[in-house]
């Protein structure tokens, strides 16, 4: 069986041997229903609510009652905008036009309510300009939502200022961000932030796929999206999956703790694919900048060749990459995101994305970037 050079850590990052460990645990000890009342249950209670505590330190929050555990970061994207939406008497909803399509098409639904959307546009690095969220904001809004960094280029958004700008507007309008790929190389907290609810997904920073969260501040209003027993003091229904909250947050901690060390490691190896495959290929355009944007991204346009191709023939030399976004595999449609940086359609279909993690190995960098010059010599 061939072995992969695996370049798609912004869809899936390997699993943390430490989260593989305290689900291990967490199954074998704390796997009864949390909500129920048995000696049993206790035990898986406290389990979940030591996670609570653990995460809301993590994320500089005061309270853990303001951690919401979700099934991932779609549901905690779509109870940001929509619940928040559905608790208010305004019927405007602002989000940046890049936002992963969680938040985009969660906006969209809440069109058939009689809410309204606008989309903000940004500049050719992918990044949004605070004072063009604030021109759109007013007493009709809602919810803001604009992602702390993009999941195709890798682009770092400015959020706290966007935060600062929308609340010089209105500081009762709610911000949310999707903190889903920054959380694991860049600082994500309510301090850093300073965003009123914070979404992440296990599966992008070393935990197990199907298990998320929401952070909320405790002067928003949030109606349920889901209905049903009443968990998470009511604003999320659905039985507690404790080994995978215990295994999210075992994740957590280690990320945060080596974040640094992530950045330079994984940044070393992104740098030198980039340089390594601009010599071999100097045709190869790098998307965003240089500046502003993750250690772990890189998002390349090989113009002639459309990405489809090059991606098969990528996987078939066991090198593992993706166009857009995973949760877009499929479409024939170019990515959103890059017709709003503004390219065309033909040069979004010859992007892809290389995305490296925690456990990539010292020097898969510049060799990956040898491999793909060389099958781009093949193909043009």
């Amino acid at each position: 069986m061939m072995t992969h050079t695996y370049l798609d850590h912004a869809a899936t990052t390997t699993l943390r041997p430490v989260a593989r460990v305290a689900m291990a645990e967490a199954y074998a000890s704390a796997n009864a229903n949390a909500s129920g009342q048995h000696g049993p249950a206790r035990t898986a209670k406290n389990a979940l609510e030591l996670a609570r505590e653990q995460a809301a330190e993590l994320l500089g929050s005061s309270r853990p009652l303001d951690i919401v555990f979700t099934s991932g970061g779609t549901e905690a994207d779509n109870l940001a905008v929509a619940g928040v939406a559905l608790a208010s008497q305004r019927r405007s909803i602002v989000v940046s036009a890049v936002e992963h399509d969680a938040v985009l098409r969660s906006a969209e639904s809440m069109q058939r309510f009689g809410y309204t959307v606008t989309k903000i546009g940004v500049d050719m690095s992918c990044v949004v300009d605070p004072g063009e969220v604030a021109s759109f904001v007013g007493p009709d809004t809602a919810v803001v939502s604009v992602m702390a960094a993009n999941n195709e280029i890798g682009s770092i958004e400015p959020i706290k200022a966007i935060v600062e700008a929308v609340k010089s507007v209105d500081d009762s309008i709610p911000v949310h961000t999707d903190a889903a790929q920054a959380f694991v190389s860049e600082v994500t907290t309510v301090g850093s932030t300073s965003a009123d609810l914070i979404s992440l997904t296990a599966h992008k920073f070393g935990g197990p796929k199907g298990v998320g969260l929401l952070v909320v501040n405790p002067s928003v209003r949030l109606d349920p999206v889901m209905h049903g027993g009443g968990q998470e003091a009511g604003r999320r229904s659905g039985t507690y999956n404790v080994p995978g909250i215990v295994g999210m947050v075992a994740a957590m901690k280690e990320a945060v703790a080596q974040r640094d060390v992530f950045r330079m490691k994984v940044g070393r190896e992104r740098d030198a694919f980039e340089e390594s495959l601009s010599a071999w290929l100097p045709t190869a355009v790098v998307s965003g900048s240089s500046k502003q944007r993750m250690v772990q991204h890189s998002h390349v346009r090989f113009p002639g060749v459309l990405a489809e191709t090059l991606l098969i023939r990528l996987d078939q030399e066991g090198i593992a990459a993706a166009a857009g976004s995973a949760c877009q595999s499929g479409a024939v449609e170019p990515s959103h995101v890059l017709t709003a940086m503004g390219m065309s359609d033909t040069a979004a279909g010859e992007c892809v994305r290389f995305s490296f993690g925690w456990d990539t190995p010292t020097g898969q960098g510049q060799a990956a970037a040898a491999r793909v010059a060389n099958m781009m010599r093949e193909l043009t």
